[in-house]
């Protein structure tokens, strides 16, 4: 079994919005396990993403708690969520997590502090935050985004910033297991 923490504890623990590099690392890494939940069960992709339902595993990897077991999950529903549209939900996916990273950078900080963030990390989560589910970037567009600021950048792939994370809260706190929930996870990924 892997020992996970959730974002919001990530957070929590540091009491101080992530680094780009870090929503970066995130971004591709649950891009990238959410493309392979939706290729091998599109039905076991829950609708909203949260950072209390986004979990970091101590080996890198990213994991997501199964539908409605995180009970912040309002503020980070897409508009369209009570549709109950199946066809929109990968669209949704990509809205709550455009949102929850939003929340990440701009979390403990000032009113009157603005938010710190390259032009192009602003423009993508804006664009995944789109009001309008046909206006809203597609998921792939989002990991091949990604796929390319990493290597644009030369930065390490997204399992160490990940990992790093993780072992951050889990020194602070001291080790335990994630194993009342349900996770989806899409199975053994690269860590490269």
């Amino acid at each position: 079994m892997s020992t996970f923490v959730t974002l919001a504890e990530v957070l929590e623990s540091r009491g101080a919005p992530l680094e780009e590099d870090e929503v970066w690392a995130l971004l591709l890494g649950a891009a990238e396990t959410l493309i392979s939940i939706s290729s091998k069960d599109p039905g076991n992709m829950c609708c909203v993403i949260s950072p209390g339902s986004m979990l970091l595993s101590a080996v890198g990897s990213i994991a997501f708690k199964s539908c409605g077991r995180s009970e912040d999950m309002g503020s980070f529903a897409s508009p369209e969520m009570s549709q109950s549209n199946p066809s929109f939900r990968r669209q949704m996916v990509v809205y709550s997590l455009g949102m929850t990273l939003y929340w990440t950078v701009d979390y403990h900080l000032p009113q009157n502090q603005p938010i710190r963030l390259s032009d192009s990390l602003n423009s993508l989560l804006l664009s995944m935050c789109e009001d309008v589910a046909h206006k809203r970037v597609n998921l792939l567009t989002v990991l091949e985004t990604c796929e390319q600021h990493h290597k644009t950048t030369v930065l390490p792939r997204p399992q160490k910033a990940i990992r790093q994370m993780a072992e951050d809260v889990l020194q602070v706190s001291g080790s335990w297991v994630v194993s009342h929930i349900t996770i989806c996870d899409p199975g053994p990924q690269n860590q490269s």
